[in-house]
């Protein structure tokens, strides 16, 4: 346990970062290395060799005995190979030694991980390729460097690689922007990212007997329990003491590896849970992310717990999401989405708010499918979770100073105003200028906007591409209108090109209530596109535009692009190939094992009271008898159409095609067979049940 009194000392304990490369490095190293973290630049050999022999060093102090390339492949987990310190000496001893070569580079097999075409089975070599900007850290007594995957073509198969791409995208539009509005001293702008972490935690004994947890990482079968989160009283409430216990020991093993977790409390839904960490940069808040949820299940087993990170495990309770905090800052410190004291004369908040709105606007599709998976798709657009509908809230301040915009007047800053609750004992503060809306897919919150839509188990990589890109290019279009201008000329420019802007884009904004089906009428009226599962998304990917957009800023390959196409609708028919599987064997042994047990006592427990007792008798038991036989029926329908229809899509060839039949008909038959086996699940006491029911897994953790 750490001494909180020694909290700031053991905090990134066991990273290689900042504050140790300072303290160990030769000066003239030390420069070299933030010289390529902060510019970008090569790093040559003799400087590797030398931070290898350091990192070498520190490792070995902290008990390390193995290094590994840790990269995020393009599976959305992360990958490793453990080598040790240790080479052979001719005298039958070992040396400890680790060089600059094995520090920025590594051999991983590239033909096993998913290329989409880009690789083929005998095509096996791929590098991995050190991330000096992410710092290396000690976990399971391994030094862990954060790497890139490419293939021996260069092509790009991770998630890492583009999205340093997009970010370097974002900074040189950025920077020429600033450059032009007169802050010359701006060398760099990076994308800061805040990802807030939904989960639920349930008995480890529970999940064990749990095949569909086991297998797919959600319930696929389960009568809702008696009670859910119709009371409201697990947000916020007070977390129960095992829960804190579980909690205490994430934040520490998290501290230690540099990751900012700051705050912790209980959500929604009943054993739901969300850690939230302080922002930092994208690529790092990334890796921070990734880490965290590997963790969170690390720890979780310690404490006779598991931890569920798929977007939807429990039907008719809210699912988890990861809120994605995204902002854009200055080598200089100025946070460029923070409005000021006057947003209305804040031309360079104005111009990067521009640039997002239009950005979310015109690559809505695949900002959707950045964040589509077969999981998240059971969550968005189900009134828990934002919709499936992209749309922008501003808040009322951002609303009239978008109006000035429009109407070429001068906005009136309202000022702060204070928030008395009637009470004199009560302290005054500052009211926001404007409410949150948890409706809203993209919200702005203060200083930064709020992608509300990433689900819970996946890499915010994608979505953070896709943003930074879309952003990268609608700063280019609108710096190419302003180009050449300076002085008045150029800030009258400035108000024509943002009111244009404005007058193309601001159908995406929606203040209102965005689970309401008017709001999916009004959507549909203002031509945004509403797109409710992956393969409704997936041609766009392919699309002209997108191709076009992720080319011209280098951040994916034509071939990059496909490839992921080809991979996310092959991941997507076999997640839900997985689930109809796993729940036909659900259904046909574990369900049908206790309700034919249950009929079987039952039926005798009717005979040998109608045999006991004279005239009518047994209504309650022919009744519950009766509604399991009407149940079994239509389950054995239900199963033989799943069966079915998952043997024809077992035989399709095309990605497209087979994706769309598992959407539409698999998990329809899905849906059907789960309707009547709940119904049944319902009546049967849990002593006949060989897996725990909603009741038991929900509302057990103490």
């Amino acid at each position: 346990m750490i001494d909180a009194s020694k909290l700031t000392t053991e905090f990134g304990s066991l990273v290689f970062n900042d504050k140790i490369m300072k303290e160990r490095l030769p000066k003239d190293i030390y420069k070299a290395v933030h010289k390529t973290i902060e510019k970008g630049t090569h790093l040559e050999l003799d400087v590797a060799n030398c931070v290898a022999a350091t990192m070498k060093e520190w490792a070995i102090e902290n008990g390390a005995t193995h290094f590994t390339h840790w990269f995020q492949p393009m599976t959305g987990l992360t990958a490793e190979k453990h080598d040790s310190f240790i080479s052979p000496t001719e005298d039958g001893k070992v040396i400890m030694e680790f060089s600059g070569k094995e520090l920025v580079k590594g051999e991983p097999d590239a033909s096993s991980f998913p290329s989409g075409g880009l690789r083929a089975t005998f095509e096996a070599r791929g590098y991995t390729a050190w991330d000096p900007s992410s710092p290396a850290f000690i976990k399971d007594g391994s030094l862990y460097i954060p790497t890139a995957f490419c293939s021996y073509g260069g092509e790009a198969l991770d998630k890492k690689t583009p999205l340093l791409r997009s970010m370097e995208a974002l900074s040189n539009e950025a920077t020429k922007m600033l450059h032009l509005l007169g802050y010359e001293d701006v060398n760099r702008v990076n994308t800061t990212i805040g990802s807030e972490q939904e989960y639920f935690l349930i008995d480890k004994d529970f999940y064990k007997k749990r095949k569909d947890l086991l297998f797919t990482g959600r319930t696929l079968i389960g009568a809702p329990a008696s009670k859910g989160q119709e009371m409201e009283d697990h947000y916020f409430g007070v977390i129960k003491p095992k829960v804190s216990a579980y909690m205490h020991d994430l934040d520490e093993e998290l501290w230690k590896l540099g990751i900012p977790a700051k705050t912790k409390h209980n959500e929604v839904a009943p054993s739901q849970h969300e850690l939230a960490p302080v922002f930092e940069t994208a690529n790092i808040a990334v890796d921070h992310n990734q880490l965290t949820m590997e963790v969170m299940k690390k720890v979780a087993d310690k404490h006779n717990y598991a931890c569920l990170l798929h977007e939807k495990p429990f039907e008719g309770i809210n699912g988890s999401g990861k809120h994605n905090n995204w902002s854009i800052c200055t080598d200089t410190g100025m946070n460029l989405l923070d409005p000021g004291k006057n947003p209305g004369e804040n031309t360079p908040f104005l111009v990067f708010l521009m640039a997002v709105i239009a950005a979310v606007d015109e690559y809505a599709p695949i900002l959707r499918l950045s964040v589509a998976s077969a999981g998240n798709d059971h969550r968005l657009g189900g009134n828990e979770a934002p919709p499936a509908i992209i749309s922008i809230f501003v808040g009322d301040e951002l609303a009239e100073v978008l109006k000035a915009v429009e109407a070429g007047s001068t906005y009136q800053a309202a000022g702060k105003s204070q928030m008395t609750m009637g009470a004199t004992v009560l302290p005054h503060f500052t009211k926001d200028n404007t409410d949150r809306n948890r409706t809203s897919p993209f919200a702005f919150t203060g200083n930064k906007f709020e992608f509300r839509m990433p689900g819970s188990a996946v890499s915010v990589a994608n979505a953070n591409i896709v943003l930074n890109t879309a952003v990268a290019e609608e700063v280019a279009k609108l710096y190419a209108k302003l180009e050449g201008l300076s002085g008045d000329a150029l800030a009258a420019k400035i108000k024509e090109v943002l009111k244009e802007t404005l007058l193309e884009h601001k159908r995406v904004l929606f203040n209102g209530n965005g689970y309401t089906d008017e709001w999916v009428e009004e959507a549909e009226k203002r031509g945004l596109p509403n797109l409710k599962s992956l393969p409704d998304c997936m041609p766009y990917w392919i699309s002209d535009e997108s191709i076009e957009l992720f080319t011209k800023h280098h951040i994916f390959t034509k071939e990059e692009i496909h490839s992921r196409y080809e991979i996310l609708l092959e991941n997507y028919s076999k997640s839900i190939h997985i689930e109809s599987l796993t729940m036909q064997e659900m259904v046909r042994k574990d369900l049908t094992e206790g309700l034919v047990a249950y009929q079987k006592d039952l039926s005798k427990e009717i005979v040998q009271k109608k045999s006991l007792l004279d005239g009518a008798c047994c209504e309650l038991e022919l009744g519950v008898l009766k509604s399991l036989d009407e149940s079994s029926a239509e389950m054995c329908k239900a199963l033989t159409k799943l069966y079915e229809d998952t043997k024809k899509a077992e035989g399709m060839t095309e990605n497209l095609e087979t994706a769309a039949y598992y959407q539409s008909t698999v998990l329809a038959d899905m849906d059907e067979l789960r309707k009547y086996a709940d119904k049944a699940e319902a009546l049967i006491p849990e002593k006949y049940l060989s897996y725990p029911t909603y009741g038991e897994m929900l509302f057990s953790l103490r």
